[in-house]
């Protein structure tokens, strides 16, 4: 029946609502105009530019939809340290780029990502984010796509690993090392045991646990994979007292999602160099 409805939304509807007098798309326009990027270098704090290492949080989603090829491209541009995408594997084993299982979400036909075979979720339009009404022929990426974004570049790609997937990991390190990326791609997930299955198929991968609040028993099960493995944490779920925990740990620490120079100057001075954004820029 999904099948059968998609085809329809694909064919009629799609075309209608992306039509320029369409209304759906004029409300869609209002909703999800580009915005402006604050950047460091342009405040009292200027020197945060050169010494914060920036994550843009699902590529730059200021200009282009989240987890998108522009999105990735403008990140190199600007100049980002890094760049976090969200994978998640299609019925067919394909590594495409998305945070929500749902399709929906992000596009107009309905259906869940592990449950839509490669081709037919390639032929899906995106209804949602920054400026998608001008990328009238953008589909969803692959993993591979995405890392080409980054060959020759000083962005270091970050992946998120979003499907509970043990089996497959291994293409994802493949994927990496045939770009020859190994040395600057990061792997991150909220599943310890994922990372561990990574690092035992190869130990060079650098590797984030992603968390939410910094506790002793994040960052010691974090030491027990290996010396490569940082923290990823959740801004809004720490304080002063889990942030100086981790520092005084000394293991690598990056904070999600930092959106104010105020934030990034209060973990600035608290000795974090490492923050996740959707709004700060160099």
């Amino acid at each position: 029946m999904i099948n059968v409805l998609n085809k329809v939304i694909t064919a009629v509807l799609v075309p209608l609502f992306m039509l320029p007098i369409s209304p759906v798309l004029l409300i869609k326009k209002i909703i999800y105009k580009p915005f402006e990027l604050t950047s460091l270098s342009e405040s009292e704090y200027d020197y945060l530019a050169d010494e914060l290492h920036i994550t843009a949080h699902r590529g730059v989603t200021a200009t282009a939809p989240e987890n998108t090829i522009p999105a990735y491209e403008e990140s190199v541009r600007l100049g980002y340290y890094s760049a976090e995408c969200d994978i998640r594997l299609t019925s067919d084993g394909v590594w495409v780029l998305s945070h929500n299982s749902d399709i929906n979400h992000r596009m107009w036909q309905l259906g869940e990502v592990e449950e839509t075979d490669f081709n037919t979720i390639r032929t899906f339009s995106y209804k949602n984010g920054s400026n998608f009404w001008k990328y009238k022929d953008m589909k969803i990426p692959t993993l591979d796509e995405f890392l080409d974004v980054f060959v020759g570049s000083k962005t270091r790609p970050q992946i998120e690993i979003k499907s509970e997937n043990y089996d497959m990991l291994y293409t994802i390190v493949d994927a990496v090392k045939a770009k020859g990326l190994e040395k600057t791609a990061i792997i991150i997930t909220f599943d310890l045991e994922q990372l561990r299955v990574i690092h035992d198929y190869d130990s060079s991968i650098e590797l984030w646990y992603l968390v939410d609040e910094v506790t002793q028993k994040e960052i010691d099960e974090a030491k027990s994979i290996g010396d490569n493995v940082w923290l990823s944490a959740n801004f809004e779920k720490n304080d002063a007292d889990s942030i100086k925990l981790a520092l005084d740990n000394k293991i690598g620490v990056s904070y999600w999602t930092v959106d104010t120079i105020e934030d990034a100057k209060m973990l600035y001075d608290m000795g974090v160099r490492y923050i996740e954004t959707d709004r700060l820029c160099k």
